[in-house]
């Protein structure tokens, strides 16, 4: 063959036909740079590789640290709801107890307050208390340090099982320089579920000093 072509045949009954080949010296550059070409791309791809696993290990730490973060949050807010859900509870439990107080001071028969008002009530109605004192009969407690007048002092004491409570009291009216002193006990009543007047007594203070009954149970 001459220098530069090869023989080939295509067929059983195809011509032979001449194919030209390059040398191999020309061959050799081409090979060697083939071979450059794929190194390089390889060494590229594998230069890239850890760039792109970096970048999915700090995807994957952020949505961790996001969860962590997030875990966290709802903690808090679930121990800042659970406060809120006690002080409101304490709030509610303090406002009962301050309503109960004042309920069971103000209307309950068995209390001083009320034991103190009827008291009264029957002091100012009563026709001998108004001739010695006046009309427009006022009451008052023991003063105070400071000059003021308290409600009512009392005492309770237990007799027999039952429940007792004295009062004491002042009472003055138009009638300029009278006052008197007026003294009540009750006594508990299981049945009834209440205290019961067993006497209310006055007792003048100016001469003609003498003592005025309102009520007698004992």
């Amino acid at each position: 063959a001459p220098h530069g072509r090869a023989l080939l045949a295509t067929g059983p009954e195809s011509c032979l036909r001449w194919w030209h080949q390059p040398p191999r010296r020309e061959l050799a550059p081409l090979l060697w740079a083939a071979r450059q070409s794929i190194g390089t791309q390889a060494g590229r791809l594998r230069a890239e590789k850890p760039d792109g696993g970096s970048k999915d290990v700090s995807v994957q730490r952020a949505r961790k640290d996001e969860t962590l973060l997030s875990a966290a949050q709802k903690v808090k807010e679930a121990g800042r709801d659970f406060t809120y859900f006690i002080v409101v509870l304490v709030g509610i439990g303090v406002t009962g107890g301050l309503f109960y107080v004042i309920f069971k001071e103000l209307f309950s028969s068995s209390s001083p307050s009320k034991i103190y008002g009827d008291a009264l009530e029957k002091c100012r109605s009563h026709p001998e208390i108004i001739g010695v004192f006046g009309e427009s009969i006022k009451g008052y407690g023991e003063a105070t340090r400071r000059g003021r007048r308290q409600l009512v002092s009392h005492i309770e004491y237990i007799k027999d099982g039952l429940k007792y409570m004295r009062l004491r009291f002042y009472i003055e009216g138009t009638e300029t320089g009278k006052r008197g002193t007026v003294h009540v006990e009750v006594k508990e009543n299981p049945e009834k579920g209440r205290f019961e007047v067993r006497y209310i007594f006055v007792d003048v203070e100016t001469y003609p000093r003498r003592t005025i009954v309102i009520e007698d149970n004992r």
